[in-house]
């Protein structure tokens, strides 16, 4: 037979009736497929495995215990051999043929009337692959496939709006990292690539963006520090709107949405609006972006903790000391005001400091000073957002520290695109 003798269809097999005969192993993996599909299961054989067995006690099937009758036939929609006897097989394909019921020849794929292909299922996408009769083959090309539909490498979104029943769409808040388009989870990436909407921040992994079809709309709410030319409770309202027209809405930012990115507040207004949301974290640039640099927020023998605040922050109750570290998000413009708070505190103004601007991006930078010193630096380099800023004795860490870390003599450095050091 050859493939293009193949037409590729799919059975609705709910609450009919089809015959399994066979009890090994092959035939229990066949009657769990026909199981899940919806169909009544009728196994014959004399003997039954103990997974077939464990079907029968859940009575989720009937088992005749016995050799293969052509009766067996009458009223079946479609038949699985699978007894590992060829003749038998054999038999119960002629049978078939006969009355003009489709059958899985199990034992002789060429003379086999249909052919059962390696099956996978992707949220709501069922995936069936198969490759000219070899098994192997046909599993690994699904195993690809799965893969790539998995990590979003393929496209998944719908195509059919929700029904006219008063269904709605569904959020999905994502956290889309530092802005490497690398960095996004696998997780958020696949539902991405299945929006109708996104609503998209000014960090994050922007590249992405450039992936989405042309008939996916992108609403900008990016905000900069100082200047939300879309307020919280706008973007809010979008969301909700967009998705009770029934759209899948990406609410695409950059970081993690519950690490200071107001992803509870969103989250909160969607539920209370009748609003299925779902939030998938990413990778926090509090800690990804110092990591850019060769920066732990931790180290042994250095910090054993660390605080998380923006530069708009009371840093009076953030502990003081080199040994615990202190990551500043959106802290440029207070950068002096909070040098001024931590050292007014206690902490010692040679206390080791590093900027990271546009981390993991090509244009990063790195600027590493005191604490009495980076205000200055900053302010003569130009830093500018967006930027983490790193305070505690862990910069010391960083293979872009200078050599002689204790002196003055400190220095900003652009590297092309610095590699994280790993120990």
């Amino acid at each position: 037979m050859a493939i293009q003798d193949i037409y590729p269809t799919a059975l609705r097999l709910l609450g009919r009736p089809v015959l399994v005969v066979g009890g090994g192993p092959v035939a229990a993996r066949r009657a769990k497929g026909l199981l899940d599909a919806g169909a009544k299961v009728t196994v014959v054989a004399p003997v039954a495995s103990e997974k077939l067995l464990a079907l029968v006690d859940s009575g989720l099937l009937v088992w005749e215990p016995r050799e293969y009758r052509t009766e067996d036939l009458d009223g079946v929609w479609f038949v699985q051999t699978a007894t590992g006897t060829a003749a038998v097989d054999t038999r119960v394909a002629a049978d078939a043929e006969a009355q003009r019921i489709w059958c899985v020849n199990a034992s002789d794929h060429e003379a086999s009337a249909a052919w059962t292909p390696a099956v996978a299922e992707v949220d709501d996408v069922k995936i069936a692959i198969n490759a000219g009769g070899d098994p192997r083959r046909a599993m690994a090309l699904r195993d690809a496939v799965a893969t790539a539909l998995e990590t979003g490498d393929l496209p998944m979104r719908r195509h059919r709006k929700a029904d006219s029943t008063g269904s709605t769409g569904s959020v999905a808040l994502i956290g889309g990292g530092p802005g490497d388009a690398g960095l996004i989870t696998v997780r958020g990436r696949r539902l991405l690539g299945q929006a109708d909407v996104v609503v998209a921040d000014r960090l994050g992994p922007r590249e992405l963006l450039k992936e989405l079809g042309p008939d996916v709309r992108i609403i900008e709410v990016g905000k900069t520090p100082g200047h939300h030319p879309v307020p919280q409770l706008e973007i809010n309202r979008i969301l909700v709107e967009e998705a009770l027209q029934g759209n899948r809405v990406v609410r695409l930012k950059g970081g993690d949405p519950y690490v200071l990115g107001r992803g509870g507040e969103e989250a909160e207004y969607c539920r209370q609006n009748g609003v299925e949301v779902e939030v998938v974290s990413g990778v926090t640039s509090a800690i990804s972006v110092p990591a850019a640099a060769g920066i732990p927020v931790t180290h042994r023998g250095l910090a054993k903790g660390f605080s998380v605040v923006t530069g708009h922050e009371e840093l009076s109750e953030v502990p003081a000391r080199p040994d615990h570290t202190v990551v500043l998000l959106m802290g440029v413009a207070q950068l002096r005001d909070s040098a001024a708070a931590l050292a007014g505190s206690g902490l010692p103004l040679d206390t080791p400091v590093g900027i990271v601007e546009n981390g993991y991006l090509p244009d990063q930078r790195v600027t590493i000073g005191t604490l009495g010193s980076i205000a200055d630096q900053a302010e003569a380099v130009g830093v500018a957002n967006p930027a983490v800023i790193v305070i505690g004795d862990v910069v010391r860490v960083s293979p872009f520290a200078p050599e002689h870390f204790k002196t003055a003599d400190y220095s900003t450095i652009t590297p092309n695109r610095p590699r994280v050091r790993t120990n």
